[in-house]
């Protein structure tokens, strides 16, 4: 008899739905085809005893399994349950005429209970656009698939669940989630707040411009002074994610396995790789590739601490990304494009000693040092980060203070609002959000200046020997500026103000 029952197969952070086609004949075999990874040809052994050890069997016939498109590898354990159901359908130990209606995925324990899988998101979306109307899962992902309206979402513990819910003897009840009740309902603040940081008022006004307008920014400071502290709290000023954000961003987590309380991710992500990272687990990609930190990052917040610490190579993969705010990896047979929209802030010492310029340290660096050092980080990359400002160390005077500063819920009101005027002034534009993403073409539309403005900016080009790119990114931190005012020109204060942003272009800035 032969029999079809639905799978999933992700392929980048989109779904491809599997047809598996279970024929069982005369004879004695177990026969799968149709391009299975080492984990799906093992699925036998795992069906087999998980069937025995429920009272089930496997048939003593030929079975011969094709799983179509027969071109797409197929990968991982999750086809154990699908694979199962289809050989149960096959040899008529359980009713299947409805069987067609449903995806069905999970990985087998050899005594039936169900492992939860990766990339339960895009399957269930796939799972409604393509008309199915049950979904069959392993109960620990259940929530994170309710979240798909439309669909009927049956979280599992065990396969004989399963049997008896075909069979008619106990359906399984449906999981239900309220997505957009959900979603509200969590919206909270970090547990890092800025009125924990004392003193850094200047540091503190140049996080919330690159909040506001989604600037890259560079903090340059010896240790100690507060550049971590600052960027861990640089998420709890952002805009709360909206419930399309949060659906985007949740889609590549579940990818990789990495929901959390496997349902719809409600906080920005804050990503802090360490600086032996890899370029393939920075940008994504591997035999069979997988999103990598900068797509984890989508929607959030990219730290990388220690900058010039990080290999040249691995910074070097990040340059495209960020311009264009996704990223392609290419095999011989396919491609898939991750989404890779996300604020990097990166921290670095202003030297290998990290006491550059400090009177009270006996550690210094000579040039050659401090040059060689610094060459770890190419222009091409530095241009690309529209903010670079020096953190110096708090004073005792300050760091003693009982006075709490300013907290991150009144940060966040001024760039929500900042936030606000960038989604009305870019609502023509289907890619662009807010003003980091503007283009050079928008950029001229909406950052025009007046004569005094441009002969300030032209002044400081030729000092500072700019480049075409710094000329571009100083007009979007300044028009960012002149939103935080709620003013519609940007003014030379705006101009003078976003200059000062660009520390790393100064000359004589090495000394």
């Amino acid at each position: 008899m032969l029999v079809k029952v639905y799978g999933s197969a992700v392929f980048g952070i989109e779904a491809t739905t599997i047809t598996i086609e279970v024929n069982i004949d005369k004879g004695i075999g177990y026969h799968l085809v149709g391009l299975p990874d080492k984990a799906v040809s093992e699925s036998s052994y795992r069906i087999s005893a998980a069937l025995n050890n429920n009272a089930y069997k496997l048939p003593g016939k030929k079975i011969i399994i094709n799983m179509a498109p027969a071109d797409i590898r197929k990968e991982g354990a999750s086809y154990d349950l699908s694979l199962a159901m289809g050989i149960l359908a096959a040899s008529n130990q359980i009713q299947s005429e409805t069987i067609n209606e449903y995806i069905i995925m999970g990985e087998l324990s050899l005594d039936g209970s169900l492992q939860p899988i990766r990339g339960v998101l895009p399957m269930a979306i796939k799972a409604r656009e393509e008309g199915f109307k049950y979904f069959i899962l392993p109960k620990e992902n259940a929530k994170e698939a309710a979240i798909v309206d439309n669909l009927t979402v049956l979280g599992v513990e065990n396969i004989l669940e399963v049997i008896n819910h075909f069979n008619g003897d106990k359906k399984i009840e449906p999981t239900i989630v309220d997505t957009r009740a959900e979603f509200y309902k969590n919206i909270d603040f970090p547990e890092f707040d800025f009125s924990d940081v004392k003193g850094q008022e200047s540091i503190k006004r140049c996080m919330e411009i690159a909040a506001a307008g989604g600037h890259n920014i560079i903090l340059i400071g010896p240790p100690g002074s507060g550049k971590t502290m600052l960027a861990k709290r640089l998420p709890s000023i952002l805009p709360p994610m909206t419930l399309h954000e949060a659906l985007e961003t949740t889609k590549i987590h579940s990818v990789v396995g990495k929901t959390k309380n496997n349902g719809l991710l409600y906080q920005r992500p804050f990503r802090s790789p360490h600086h032996t990272i890899s370029n393939v687990a920075l940008v994504g990609g591997g035999q069979y590739p997988r999103p990598g930190e900068i797509s984890l990052s989508h929607n959030g917040v990219l730290f990388l601490d220690e900058l010039p610490e990080f290999k040249r190579e691995v910074l070097e993969v990040m340059r495209q990304p960020l311009e264009d705010r996704d990223v392609t990896i290419s095999r011989a047979k396919f491609t898939v494009t991750y989404p890779c929209s996300f604020m990097l802030v990166a921290s670095m010492n202003p030297s290998p000693s990290g006491f550059f310029n400090d009177p009270n340290s006996p550690m210094t660096s000579s040039p050659q040092e401090m040059q060689r050092y610094l060459s770890k980080i190419s222009g091409p990359l530095l241009d690309r980060i529209d903010i670079h400002i020096e953190v110096t160390p708090v004073p005792f005077e300050k760091l003693s203070e009982e006075r709490k500063g300013e907290s991150s819920v009144e940060i966040r009101k001024r760039v929500t609002a900042s936030r606000e005027i960038q989604s009305a002034r870019f609502e023509d534009f289907e890619n662009v959000h807010y003003n980091a993403q503007m283009t050079v073409k928008q950029i001229r539309k909406f950052c025009k200046l007046s004569p005094e403005s441009l002969s300030l900016l032209k002044t400081a080009m030729e000092k500072l020997n700019l480049s075409a790119r710094a000329y571009d990114r100083i007009l979007k931190v300044s028009r960012t500026i002149a939103d935080l005012a709620d003013v519609a020109d940007i003014s030379p204060d705006h101009i003078a103000e976003a200059i000062q942003y660009r520390s790393l272009d100064r000359d004589g800035w090495l000394g």
